[in-house]
C-alpha cells in the first residue's frame, strides 16, 4: 500500500508514525451488512465521531486515505507546538541577561536535534490515533479513497459500505497561492515544512495569519532570517487590532522583516536561490531567500467523494454546505470539521463531532451556533479570544462596556518580565453579561478558558470578581476586570446610601 502523504525523513520515528496511522500491511476488514454510521476522514472530527458512536454501541466504519490523526497530529498542532517550544527555549536563553543570568555571546540551535525531537514526540502521540487502536475500539477501519456510489453506499478499495447515516469529515489542505513561478521555484507548506532537517538561512513566509505568524517567529528564533509578506496593513488582521499590534511589535523587535500591503507578482529561481518580486505601498521590490513557506489559508477536501451522487452541495471555497445541526443537503449525511466549518480548529472539530453523534444517531437538535468557541494564536505573546469582537457587536447592533487590565499593572507579569499585553472583556452595555474577551499574554491560551467557562455557564463578570485567584498569578487580571465592573455599580447615589448607613451605625 503506497503512502500518499509526504513524510520525511524515513527515520525510526517516522516509520513508527506511519506504522500507527497508515500501516503498510493493513488489511481492510470485510464490511458489515450495514453500518449505523460510515465516517469519511480520520482527522479529529472523524476520530471523535467514530470512537464516540462505537462507544455507544453503534456499528461504525471509518475511512481514511492518507494519515489517521489528520492535520492536527501530522502537520498541524502537534508538530508546530513542538517546534514552537524549541524556539521559545532559544529565545529565553538569549534573554537571560534580563534576569541576571549570564549567557554565552551566541546561543546555538541544533536544528536537526529540534526536528528529531519533533518527530519523536509526534510518533509517540500517534498511537492514540492509530488504526490498531480504533479497531480495538470496535471501529471497522478502512484505508483508501472513499466515494459515494449510491443513496446509501460508499465505495472504498473495491468494497461497498452500506450506511444508515454517513459523516463527511475529510478536512482541508493548504491553499496553493496563485503567484507566477511559485510552483516552478518550489515552496513549503505546513504539510511539508516539518520534514526539514536543515535550517533555511533565509526564509520567506507568505501570509500573516495565525499559521504564518507562528512559524515565522519560530524560524526567526531558531536562526533563520525571516521575511514575512502579508497582503494587509497589519498582521493577524482578523484579531483585535490592539492585540495584533502587540504581536507585530514583538516581531519587529525580534528583527523579522515585515513586508505589509504586499502584492506578490512573481517568483524566480536564480543561482540556487529563490527571488520573490512584490509591490508594496506603491513601490516594487524583491527579496532573495533559500526557502519559501506559503501560509495562504486552507481549502476544504471535497473532491473525489462523488458528492453529487448523493445530493450533497459543495463549494470549493466554503466546503460542504451544512445547517446549524451539521446536516448536509442530504438529510442522511452530516459533516464536521474543516471540510464544512469556518472554525478550523481541532477543538472545534472535536465538539462538532459530538453534535453529529447526537443528531445523526439520536434525532437530536444540537446546534453548532450554541457552542462557546475560544481559540488561540500561539505566537509569543499569544492571542486568545472567545465570543464577540467589538466589530461583531457593532454589526449586530449591540452596545458594549469594555473592561481592560494591562499586565504592566499585574505583579506576576512584572516579575516574569511579561508586562506587555492585557485582558479585555466586553459585556452587554449596563450589565455584566460577558459577550467576548481577548487576552494577550505568553500563556493566553491557558487563561482564556476561565472566561469561556463563565460564558458557557452564564456567569457574569461581577461573579468572576468573587472567584479567589492565587496570588501572584497573571490570571488575576481577569478578576481585576470583574472588580472594575463592580466599581461601576458604586454610583454616587449608592455611595450616599452607604455613607448614611455607616453614619447611622457608628
Amino acid at each position: 500500500m503506497t503512502h500518499h502523504f509526504p513524510v520525511a525523513p524515513m527515520d525510526a520515528h517516522n516509520q513508527r508514525l506511519l506504522a500507527n496511522v497508515h500501516p503498510s500491511d493493513w488489511k481492510n476488514p470485510t464490511p458489515a451488512p450495514r453500518y449505523n454510521l460510515v465516517v469519511i476522514g480520520a482527522g479529529t472530527a472523524g476520530l471523535v465521531t467514530a470512537a464516540g458512536a462505537a462507544g455507544l454501541g453503534a456499528k461504525v466504519a471509518l475511512v481514511e486515505r492518507h494519515l489517521m490523526g489528520g492535520d492536527c497530529l501530522n502537520v498541524g498542532c502537534v508538530p508546530s507546538k513542538c517546534l514552537l517550544r524549541s524556539a521559545r527555549a532559544a529565545a529565553d536563553a538569549r534573554a537571560g541577561e534580563r534576569f541576571g543570568v549570564r549567557v554565552p555571546p551566541s546561543v546555538e540551535v541544533d536544528f536537526p536535534a529540534v526536528m528529531e525531537r519533533l518527530r519523536r514526540l509526534r510518533a509517540g502521540m500517534s498511537k492514540h490515533d492509530s488504526a490498531k487502536r480504533f479497531a480495538e475500539l470496535g471501529v471497522d477501519v478502512f484505508i483508501g479513497q472513499a466515494s459515494f456510489s449510491g443513496p446509501d453506499t460508499i465505495e472504498v478499495g473495491g468494497q461497498t459500505l452500506r450506511f444508515k447515516r454517513a459523516v463527511i469529515a475529510s478536512g482541508a489542505r493548504a491553499v496553493q497561492p496563485e503567484i507566477p513561478g511559485l510552483t516552478e521555484a518550489g515552496h513549503l507548506t505546513n504539510e511539508t515544512v516539518f520534514n526539514l532537517t536543515e535550517l533555511p538561512r533565509r526564509l520567506a513566509v507568505i501570509g500573516g495569519g495565525p499559521i504564518g505568524c507562528e512559524l515565522a517567529q519560530a524560524f526567526q528564533r531558531l536562526g533563520s532570517q525571516v521575511t514575512l509578506l502579508h497582503k494587509h496593513a497589519h498582521l493577524l488582521d482578523r484579531e483585535d487590532a490592539e492585540a495584533a499590534a502587540i504581536v507585530q511589535g514583538a516581531f519587529v523587535r525580534e528583527k523579522i522583516q515585515l513586508v505589509l500591503n504586499a502584492r506578490l507578482t512573481r517568483v524566480e529561481k536564480r543561482d540556487g536561490a529563490k527571488v520573490i518580486y512584490y509591490e508594496a505601498n506603491g513601490k516594487s521590490a524583491s527579496v532573495t531567500v533559500d526557502e519559501i513557506l506559503a501560509c495562504a489559508g486552507r481549502a476544504p477536501n471535497g473532491e473525489g467523494l462523488n458528492l453529487e451522487t448523493v445530493g450533497v452541495q459543495y463549494d470549493r471555497r466554503d466546503g460542504v454546505q451544512v445547517n446549524d445541526q451539521l446536516q448536509t443537503t442530504n438529510p442522511r449525511i452530516y459533516a464536521a470539521g474543516d471540510v464544512c466549518m469556518k472554525w478550523k480548529f481541532t477543538h472545534a472539530a472535536d465538539f462538532a463531532a459530538r453534535i453529529v453523534i447526537q443528531n445523526a444517531l439520536f434525532f437530536g437538535r444540537k446546534k453548532l451556533s450554541a457552542l462557546t468557541m475560544p481559540w488561540a494564536t500561539y505566537t509569543d505573546p499569544e492571542i486568545a479570544h472567545v465570543g464577540l469582537y467589538e466589530r461583531d457587536a457593532q454589526e449586530r447592533g449591540l452596545e458594549l462596556d469594555t473592561y481592560v487590565k494591562e499586565f504592566k499593572q499585574v505583579d506576576r507579569a512584572i516579575a516574569e518580565g511579561e508586562e506587555e499585553g492585557f485582558v479585555k472583556i466586553h459585556t452587554l452595555r449596563g450589565t455584566d453579561k460577558i459577550l467576548g474577551a481577548t487576552i494577550v499574554a505568553r500563556h493566553a491560551g491557558e487563561m482564556i478558558s476561565e472566561i469561556s467557562v463563565a460564558m458557557a455557564a452564564g456567569m457574569g463578570l461581577g461573579r468572576l470578581a468573587s472567584v479567589i485567584h492565587p496570588y501572584p498569578t497573571q490570571a488575576e487580571a481577569i478578576r481585576h476586570c470583574g472588580d472594575a465592573y463592580n466599581r461601576t455599580r458604586l454610583t454616587p447615589t449608592v455611595k450616599k446610601l452607604f455613607q448614611r448607613w455607616l453614619a447611622w451605625t457608628r
